[in-house]
């Protein structure tokens, strides 16, 4: 390293350069070398795009919801301006929901959790929720 001009090089790569050299001389080492080099390398990608994706949010879709709200909502609340009435008068129509104070996702969901009388369990996923709340909130 010296007759390189490479005096301040530390050990750590003077060692990792020996176990190269070393490991280039024998041919299954090589292999078996580059193998697990290729699969650290496919292992922390693979773990970084479960780290970036999981947190990542994907943007609701209010079409979506207000499929899910014609599906299980219109029997007891007025789910959009050109419905007429619902079964019921006990559910607040979705444009009273939407102009409630901190309204969203996140409020949706515990409502949906935690149902009040009159109202039934669903059983929605998180992205089914996001979308719902999205579409109430288009009727501000």
């Amino acid at each position: 390293m010296k007759s390189l001009g490479l005096s301040r090089i530390p050990k750590r790569f003077e060692i990792c350069g020996a176990l190269s050299s070393i490991v280039k001389g024998v041919p299954w080492m090589s292999e078996a070398f580059d193998r697990i080099l290729r699969t650290l390398l496919l292992v922390g990608c693979f773990s970084l795009v479960t780290a970036v994706g999981s947190s990542l949010s994907f943007a609701a879709d209010a079409h979506q919801g207000k499929a899910i709200a014609e599906r299980w909502c219109t029997g007891c609340h007025v789910v959009e301006p050109e419905q007429k009435s619902p079964a019921t008068d006990q559910a607040p129509p979705f444009a009273s929901i939407a102009r409630t104070p901190e309204f969203g996702a996140n409020k949706l969901a515990i409502l949906l959790l935690e149902p009040h009388p009159n109202m039934p369990k669903l059983a929605l996923s998180r992205a089914e929720v996001a979308d719902l709340a999205e579409y109430i909130l288009t009727l501000k």
